[in-house]
C-alpha cells in the first residue's frame, strides 16, 4: 500500500533576470507502507524543495502529492495544519526541542496539542521513552543532555502521534558518528518492530546505508535508485558508486 504518491511534481521559482528556476522537473515517486527510504543527491538537486513540498511547507507549481490516499495540494491552510499534526512526523537537523519543557514533556507535546486523552498520552510517551532508552533522562531538560539524546527525544516526539510517515531532514547532520549510527539504528528498529515508515533526506552515505531503498535525485528528477540486497556494507558501497556517477564525495564506512 502506498503511503506517499508523487506524480509529475514540478516546482518553478520566480524569475531572476528574466530566467525562471525549475527546482523539480516532473518528479515521480511512490513510498510504500513500512519502507525506510533515503533521498540523496548533489547540492542543488532538488532534495530540499522536494521535502518542503511533500510535507506541505511549500506548494508545487504542478503535479500531485497524496499521503495515505489524501491529496494535500488543494487543502486549506487550516486543514493542512491539522493533517500535518495528525498524519506526519518530522525530524530535523536542528532538534527544535523546547528548553522550558522536560524531555518527557517535549515528547508528549503533539498529543497534548491534539487534545488526546491523558491515559493515551502517557501510554504512548512511556512506550517510546523505553524503546529509545531515555528513561534515565526523561525528567531532565534539553540543555542538560547530549545532542544524541536530544535527537532521540525529537524522534520520539515525531512518532508519539503514530503518524503515517516520518520525514527526516538531515537527522544526523549535527551528530558525531556514534550518535548518527545510533539514530539510524533506532529508525531501523522502529521500522522493523512497528512497521513505521521513514523518508530520510540525507547527504551522508553512512546514514543512507541503514535504509532499505535509496533514491537519487538530480536536476529535479529521480535519476536512479537502489535497493538493499544483502548487508549494510554492500549497500554503502553501491551508494558510493551512485554518488560518483551523479556527483558527490567519497566517504569511508
Amino acid at each position: 500500500m502506498s503511503i506517499l504518491e508523487v506524480k509529475n511534481l514540478v516546482k518553478v521559482y520566480g524569475e531572476v533576470n528574466q530566467v525562471k528556476t525549475k527546482a523539480l522537473d516532473g518528479l515521480n515517486l511512490n513510498v510504500n507502507n513500512g519502507e525506510l527510504i533515503a533521498i540523496m543527491g548533489p547540492s542543488g538537486s532538488g532534495k530540499t524543495t522536494f521535502l518542503n513540498l511533500i510535507s506541505g511547507i511549500d506548494t508545487p507549481s504542478s503535479g500531485e502529492i497524496k499521503i495515505s490516499g489524501t491529496s494535500i495540494n488543494s487543502m486549506s491552510n487550516e486543514k493542512l495544519a491539522i493533517f500535518r499534526r495528525q498524519k506526519l512526523g518530522f525530524v530535523f537537523q536542528e532538534f527544535n526541542l523546547l528548553d522550558s519543557l522536560s524531555i518527557r514533556e517535549n515528547i508528549m507535546l503533539p498529543m497534548i496539542l491534539d487534545k488526546k486523552k491523558v491515559k493515551e498520552i502517557n501510554r504512548n510517551t512511556d512506550e517510546l521513552i523505553n524503546l529509545f532508552e531515555i528513561n534515565d533522562i526523561k525528567n531532565k531538560y534539553p540543555y542538560n543532555v547530549s545532542g544524541g539524546q536530544q535527537q532521540r527525544t525529537a524522534v520520539c516526539r515525531a512518532l508519539v502521534n503514530q503518524p503515517s510517515i516520518v520525514f527526516a531532514d538531515e537527522p544526523t547532520g549535527n551528530l558525531d558518528s556514534k550518535s548518527s549510527k545510533n539514530i539510524m539504528e533506532y529508525f531501523g528498529k522502529m521500522n522493523k518492530e512497528r512497521n513505521s515508515t521513514f523518508l530520510v533526506v540525507t547527504h551522508e552515505p553512512l546514514a543512507a546505508s541503514f535504509c532499505n531503498r535509496v533514491v537519487f535525485i538530480k536536476d529535479g528528477q529521480v535519476h536512479m535508485e537502489i535497493v538493499k540486497k544483502h548487508d549494510r556494507k554492500e549497500l554503502f558501497e553501491r551508494i558510493l558508486d551512485c554518488l560518483a556517477v551523479i556527483g558527490g564525495e567519497r566517504y569511508d564506512i
